[in-house]
């Protein structure tokens, strides 16, 4: 029999199970497949991929090789991974900001990664944006593209939605800042 390894952290385990292979022989393991064909079979993986799944687990102490020389889960390691999760200090217990959520889901590297179809989430990142309009002050078309144009490549439909939805305001040509909330 193998010696059990340490096993992975819950974030290790999560990495190593968010690739299909892996998941699917740790599943066929968990369900009974013993050797690699088993496995292979159960996950209609060729025999190939199916024994490179297999190492990387085995390897991460996930899988193990009994006396009989059989595939099994490392129990005691998976346990010992989520027991360590449970106790494990949690760095920002404080509840993320709903508004932050959007706009990190949204935003990257100070651009609009897009635009999102929930009027809600919409919402947020419009308001985001209308705050890089200065309050009181004109701007022309010309202008408000080429401020809307470093977040995103099609400055003209955050202007219309900008517009129709009263973050800015539009007459003669100019366009200001009507709404959204104003830093003092």
């Amino acid at each position: 029999m193998d010696e059990p390894a340490q096993g992975p952290d819950a974030a290790r385990l999560a990495g190593l199970l968010a690739d299909e292979d892996r998941r699917l022989v740790f599943a066929a393991v968990v369900l009974g497949a013993a050797d690699l064909d088993g496995v292979a079979r159960a996950t209609h993986l060729d025999p190939a991929r199916a024994g490179r799944a297999v190492t990387r687990l085995h390897d991460a102490g996930v899988l193990v090789w009994t006396e009989q020389r059989e595939l099994a889960l490392n129990e005691a390691a998976l346990a010992g991974a989520a027991r360590a999760a449970r106790a494990a200090p949690r760095a920002d217990t404080a509840p993320l900001d709903p508004d932050a959520v959007v706009l990190g889901r949204f935003v990257r590297d100070g651009r609009l990664v897009s635009i999102p179809t929930s009027h809600a989430k919409r919402q947020v990142v419009l308001q985001h944006l209308a705050q890089q309009f200065e309050p009181g002050r004109h701007y022309s078309e010309r202008s408000v593209n080429e401020i809307l144009r470093r977040w995103h490549p099609d400055p003209a439909a955050l202007r219309r939605y900008l517009v129709d939805d009263g973050f800015l305001d539009r007459a003669h040509g100019q366009y200001w800042r009507s709404g959204g909330p104003v830093e003092v």
